[in-house]
């Protein structure tokens, strides 16, 4: 039956450690004080399923070990590396220093719409990409905005001006995601064991 639903087992997933020795695809997540733990679980899940390299954790996030995030991560705390930074800042200038490139999903005057953006996955060296998602009230703070190399704008036509900062890790890995795999399918390019 060629619709029948595959089998937990028939997935190939990695395990935690297998997950942790994968290697890295140059791609971290970061939180700007997100109130809820619910929100930072369904982060660490999102970022599990597209197999980022870190989740960092800032100011007034939970962090493991938590109920909460467990509910919503469902396991995904213990294979997704996360690190903690009581200031977004401070992780950010971290991150530029280690060679990242920051990226602030926030609508801002000069936001690149989603669409219009291309990550570069090529052979050799590719940019490393550290993502900003922001607080659920307030949004990127305007000071990591400020240090940050450019802002993300996802396109939206109904009468909301914003989508759960769940919701949005999963938008944008994705088509972190698409670009790399686009990538990796072009002539000449190789296929990696770590991406």
């Amino acid at each position: 039956m060629r619709d029948r639903k595959l089998l937990n087992i028939e997935l190939g997933r990695l395990s935690p450690e297998e997950y942790r020795k994968s290697g890295e695809i140059g791609l971290v997540v970061v939180l700007d004080n997100i109130r809820s733990a619910h929100n930072v679980g369904s982060a660490f899940r999102s970022c599990d399923s597209f197999k980022v390299d870190k989740l960092w954790l800032c100011g007034i996030c939970a962090v493991p070990p938590s109920a909460e995030i467990r509910k919503s991560a469902l396991g995904a705390e213990e294979s997704v590396p996360w690190e903690y930074s009581e200031s977004t800042l401070d992780a950010v200038e971290l991150l530029r220093e280690q060679g990242y490139t920051i990226i602030s999903v926030e609508q801002t005057v000069g936001a690149v719409s989603l669409e219009d953006f291309i990550p570069e996955f090529n052979v050799g060296e590719s940019p490393k990409y550290a993502i900003v998602f922001g607080n659920e009230v307030d949004g990127v703070s305007q000071e990591v905005v400020d240090a940050s190399d450019s802002c993300l704008e996802i396109p939206q036509f109904g009468t909301k001006h914003s989508l759960n900062v769940s919701v949005a890790v999963g938008v944008i890995l994705w088509h972190f995601t698409n670009a790399r795999l686009t990538s990796q399918a072009k002539p000449g390019n190789h296929h990696s064991s770590n991406g």
